[in-house]
């Protein structure tokens, strides 16, 4: 498979539909750790956050969110749920394509990195639990 995240693949931004192939290849890289309390997450990828996520989360800029889980905790879970409760992982290009132009890193690997944090500041891990997790990966 011809992997999209090479840098000089691209003479243009990468549309929504390839920055949600580089999110499906960022979430296999996962370690497995985290991606056990994710069985059912779905990731989206928007170029930003909506109003109402900026507002909620008092962001002064839209560019200031790379990323957002939106679910119910492992703690909270039902057996009683019903099947459109499902975990949601919002990706926002724009401000991660910014973020990955300032920073010249790998896209597959920043995408990862988002994945991370937004799947263990969810389940409470803190920033050194996460960044051993990534460590070991």
């Amino acid at each position: 498979m011809a992997h999209v995240h090479n840098v000089e693949r691209y003479g243009t931004p990468p549309t929504l539909a390839e920055m949600e192939a580089v999110a499906r290849e960022a979430y296999a890289g996962v370690p497995k750790e985290l991606r056990r309390f994710v069985r059912d997450v779905v990731i989206r990828v928007e170029d930003f956050p909506d109003d109402e996520t900026l507002e909620e989360l008092e962001c002064e800029s839209p560019f200031d969110l790379l990323g957002l889980y939106r679910g119910v905790d492992l703690a909270s879970k039902s057996v009683l749920d019903t099947p459109q409760d499902v975990d949601m992982i919002h990706l926002y290009r724009r401000p991660i394509l910014d973020y990955w132009c300032e920073s010249g890193e790998d896209l597959t690997h920043l995408v990862r990195h988002v994945l991370i944090h937004e799947i263990g500041h969810h389940f409470g891990l803190s920033d050194d639990d996460m960044e051993r997790i990534e460590e070991s990966a």
